[in-house]
């Protein structure tokens, strides 16, 4: 399928729904990895799913513009959605590992944390993109801003 120009109001929403699906995955996982330990703490699983939410929300936004400019007018297949999860997971993961570290002040956690995530967001985002892709452009404006 042919890559066209998304507007920056697709790109938000866009990324306000990425952020939905990865914070509950970061906040289970994060509840995970803090039981498995002993701590069972859902404040820092909501803590670091918060944080994630605000400072991912902004990198994710920057980074779809960025790719708007790599995709522009190019046929967009498997293999770019591809290159495009990665750059992003490279980016997320480093942010999670980060972040959980801080809240959690457990290096040893964060690690264990970004690397399920490593795997469970690369999953999630291919298809989070893939689903994108075949909304139609201009739809989601109209349903929102009831344009014609």
């Amino acid at each position: 399928m042919e890559y066209k120009e998304e507007s920056h109001i697709r790109s938000l929403l866009k990324g306000i729904s990425w952020r939905v699906v990865a914070t509950a995955d970061t906040i289970l996982i994060v509840l995970f990895i803090t039981c498995i330990s002993g701590e069972c703490s859902i404040e820092s699983a909501i803590e670091i799913g918060l944080i994630e939410f605000v400072v991912k929300l902004a990198i994710y936004y920057v980074h779809e513009r960025i790719w708007q400019k790599i995709l522009r007018n190019k046929q967009v297949s498997k293999k770019l959605t591809l290159f495009k999860t990665i750059s992003w997971r490279t980016i997320a993961t480093t942010a999670t590992l980060i972040i959980s570290g801080a809240v959690l002040d457990d290096f040893e956690g964060a690690v264990y944390i970004s690397l399920i995530e490593l795997f469970t967001k690369f999953a999630l985002y291919y298809f989070h993109e893939r689903m994108w892709l075949k909304m139609p452009l201009g739809k989601i404006r109209r349903l929102f801003f009831n344009k014609k």
